[in-house]
């Protein structure tokens, strides 16, 4: 049996440049000495896609489930049987409804074990809703699939990483989401995950303020008084090393980010700007928290350059490369773990032998 591990690959909107970033990754025959690929698609999507990009030869292995992967080979699984019906660059009913028939069967065979990792490709947030997708994004979805009681959306690059305390919400709604528990909890969240997937011994977290310049002493809003910082101290007696609340323009702008292994924004755009700024090529979407492990490029469905040929598959590369690196370190920690519980049984059980001997 292959111990690379198998990665499964959700193809996103069909009108947009999931396919073509995915087809781009899996034509380097170097991919295929790191993982095991498995696309949940269509072999007449792909096709199309190939041809209208006038990419190389790509061949897949077609296999009825996850189990039957080649690790020699790129493996695809047919999720559906009809024709579809392909507009590049357009929203569509059609680019929602097959985005979602790929996730739910990727999504599926991750919460069973049958893949090792999940590598989301971009959807269209509006036209994939419908009665069993009623969620703002991905990151949603899968918390509620996979039964993880609480979630971080983590973006990571060799440079920077930055979590943010609340999701996919309105801005209007932000300062009201924002709790000293909730807070908490994100950094816990991501404190484990920079030990656990990370491999950081002693993380390092700033935690941005939600007001223009922190607050300015409660001048321009009182939440850094009354909530982050109190959570900041909460999570600092438990443990955790965090500092803040700083500022988020400054922050930035002078660099002092490179001082910390992990930022935590207030909101979407608050950290995500600033990411996307300094590592939009090479920046990776991770869901921390789950109890699977997924990942996703940072950008979205491109719909403007669809079909153009012009799509950078860098962050989708960089996705699949850290979904393999994570599941690898939590395996590597289980290991660790699991033979210092031997070792320390192994203790017990001679010095109560050493006991017995001397009564």
């Amino acid at each position: 049996m292959s111990e690379k591990v198998k990665i499964g690959i959700s193809i996103g909107d069909v009108n947009g440049i999931g396919l073509e970033v995915i087809l781009k990754t899996l034509i380097e025959p170097s991919i295929l000495d790191f993982c095991t690929p498995i696309v949940y698609g269509h072999t007449k999507v792909t096709s199309f896609h190939r041809k209208a990009l006038s990419l190389g030869e790509l061949t897949f292995n077609v296999i009825a489930n996850a189990g039957l992967a080649n690790a020699k080979r790129v493996n695809i699984i047919n999720c559906w049987e009809e024709d579809v019906k392909i507009e590049l660059g357009k929203s569509t009913e059609i680019g929602g409804k097959y985005a979602l028939l790929s996730l739910e069967k990727a999504t599926q065979d991750l919460v069973n074990g049958e893949i090792d990792a999940l590598v989301t490709a971009p959807i269209n947030k509006h036209n994939i809703q419908s009665e069993t997708f009623a969620f703002p994004g991905h990151t949603e979805y899968l918390q509620e699939k996979s039964g993880s009681s609480d979630v971080l959306m983590f973006l990571v690059s060799e440079d920077l990483r930055v979590g943010v305390a609340t999701g996919h919400i309105p801005v209007n709604k932000i300062a009201e989401s924002l709790t000293k528990e909730g807070i908490a909890s994100k950094l816990a969240l991501m404190n484990l995950s920079l030990k656990k997937d990370f491999w950081i011994e002693k993380p390092k977290i700033a935690v941005l303020g939600l007001n223009p310049h922190a607050g300015d002493n409660g001048l321009l809003g009182t939440e850094e008084k009354d909530i982050i910082t109190p959570a900041i101290q909460a999570a600092f007696d438990k443990g955790i090393i965090c500092f803040g609340p700083y500022s988020a323009d400054g922050f930035f702008a002078n660099g002092t980010y490179k001082q910390f292994d992990a930022v935590l924004a207030m909101y979407h755009d608050q950290g995500l700007i600033p990411f996307k700024t300094i590592a939009f090529s090479t920046g990776v979407n991770f869901t921390a928290g789950l109890k699977v492990v997924r990942t996703s490029p940072d950008h979205g469905t491109g719909y403007d350059i669809a079909g153009k040929n012009v799509a950078d598959p860098t962050s989708f590369m960089e996705a699949l490369f850290a979904a393999v690196h994570i599941f690898k370190s939590r395996k590597e920690q289980e290991s660790l773990i699991s033979n210092q519980l031997r070792t320390g049984a192994k203790i017990i059980e001679t010095a109560a032998d050493v006991k017995d001997d001397a009564n």
